[in-house]
């Protein structure tokens, strides 16, 4: 019953590359490269993102007229596609004047030559890595950056369509980031000095807008929500969280009809207030004054944040911004991002539990996701409805994003693998997360880098793939091993 908002999705920009000479030269070739080009079109687009097909430039006066063109389609990356050797000056205006990422591809048709049959015309057609080393030299001496080189084959060769994969998920990254609405609301919790976050460093970080919003509007829609759509939400409570007895920890209990009532309520109201401001994501915390109407809202997101998380909408708990990106983040890259922190060690086992309280990404959970009514939270005020779940068994990634003492943000990534076990009954989510050489050694390397305590959790290993967009960023990073 939980579906994304909105697709997934991205715009790239492609041109190819030769050399001009050849296509008066060799009669056919030009018609063999433009068909090479559609092929390599059509495996960008089947990773559902829409393709501005810029052609083939092979002078520098198209280029002169092509980067215009690119920086009008607004796309979120361009790739160069290399189908032959061409001259640098083709290639160096784009470069130079493009506002989008860049990243080569040299992806020849056949495997190797037919040696028997070779000629002059077929080596040209395949010829696709020659420049590459001139494009990159070039883009050195212009203090430009070429983010990838992908090489291979164009046709039946996984590992480039991996890497096209890759690049594609970036992209859709790169293209919610821009100008994505991450609120802020109530204020950081009190003491934690590693939440704050300047809202104009977090725009030019990200690309992203910070919009400064006020509980009391949250409050008003939920006074206003209506029992039919109190009710509707509670058919997707039901069929989304299992509800069982509670177990060990005496400050659960089974999910009270209360509690899953002002859930329900609170989540209305949320969905409302996300439509409201056209929000992105949200960071919030508010605790407000014990009885009161904003504190009773305010401690009951838990589930609603849930639900919108899944559906592609980062909500995130302390105010944490910087957590709130990097699940963001996650998300756009199809591999979660669950709002976490270290918990106790079990050194027995070299594991160590990974979760937190409040909201978490439903789509990434092991089996259905529990409700448990909890009669406090533990460190904040308020009661009601908490969501508990494991993560995924298999790889996990962490993303965390944190600040130097120049205020510049840094990524600090990890990879580790989640595995089966039991976790605690309390209502929150955790998972057993194993990390190489050892837990402890790995917890070490990464609270040495100076993260926050906060970070972004997802499935799959997906390390390098996180570094590729901070270097795309500009943003420092450090890969924990």
């Amino acid at each position: 019953m939980i579906e994304r908002k909105k697709p997934r999705t991205a715009k790239i920009g492609i041109f190819d590359v030769s050399h001009a000479v050849y296509n008066e030269q060799f009669p056919g070739l030009y018609d063999n490269f433009k068909k090479y080009h559609s092929d390599l079109v059509a495996l960008v687009e089947k990773n559902g993102v829409e393709v501005v097909d810029f052609g083939m430039i092979d002078s520098s006066e198209l280029a002169y007229d092509a980067v215009k063109k690119i920086n009008g389609a607004s796309v979120d990356l361009l790739i160069c596609n290399m189908i032959t050797y061409a001259t640098s000056s083709v290639f160096a205006p784009i470069l130079r004047d493009a506002n989008a990422p860049m990243i080569l591809t040299a992806l020849q048709p056949l495997d190797r030559l037919d040696y028997t049959k070779a000629s002059t015309f077929m080596q040209l057609e395949n010829d696709n890595i020659c420049s590459v080393p001139e494009f990159m030299g070039v883009a050195v001496r212009m203090g430009k950056k070429i983010y990838d080189v992908i090489i291979g084959t164009l046709y039946g060769d996984k590992e480039a369509e991996a890497e096209l994969a890759e690049w594609c998920d970036i992209a859709k990254v790169l293209h919610d980031l821009r100008g994505a609405r991450m609120g802020l609301m109530g204020h950081t919790l009190e003491a934690m000095y590693d939440m704050h976050a300047d809202p104009t460093a977090i725009a030019t970080a990200f690309g992203v807008h910070v919009p400064l919003l006020e509980i009391d509007t949250v409050v008003e829609i939920y006074k206003n929500v209506t029992d039919e759509e109190i009710a509707e939400k509670i058919k997707v409570i039901d069929a989304e969280f299992d509800m069982p007895e509670p177990k060990s920890d005496p400050v659960t209990s089974k999910l009270t009809d209360e509690d899953k009532y002002r859930a329900a309520r609170d989540a209305v109201a949320l969905d409302k207030f996300v439509e409201k401001y056209d929000l992105t994501g949200l960071a919030y915390y508010y605790e407000g004054i014990e009885g009161g109407l904003n504190r009773e809202v305010a401690t009951n997101f838990i589930v609603g944040n849930s639900i919108l998380n899944a559906q592609g909408i980062p909500m995130c708990g302390e105010y944490d911004i910087k957590t709130c990106i990097a699940m963001l983040i996650m998300d756009r890259l199809n591999i979660g991002g669950s709002f976490a922190e270290f918990h106790p060690f079990d050194f027995a086992e070299d594991f160590i539990l990974v979760g937190h309280d409040g909201p978490h990404h439903l789509a990434i959970a092991e089996g259905k996701p529990v409700l448990r009514s909890l009669k406090k939270y533990h460190g904040k005020p308020g009661r009601g409805a908490s969501v508990e779940f494991k993560i995924k068994e298999g790889p996990i990634t962490m993303l965390g994003i944190t600040q130097n003492a120049t205020g510049g943000f840094k990524f600090v990534i990890g990879e580790g693998v989640s595995k089966q076990g039991p976790i605690p009954p309390t209502g929150n989510t955790n998972t057993r997360g194993f990390f190489e050489p050892t837990t402890k050694q790995f917890i070490k390397k990464w609270v040495m880098e100076g993260p926050t305590h906060h970070y972004a959790l997802g499935i799959g290993h997906h390390a390098e793939t996180l570094k590729k967009i901070a270097d795309v960023l500009g943003i420092e990073s450090v890969i924990v091993r």
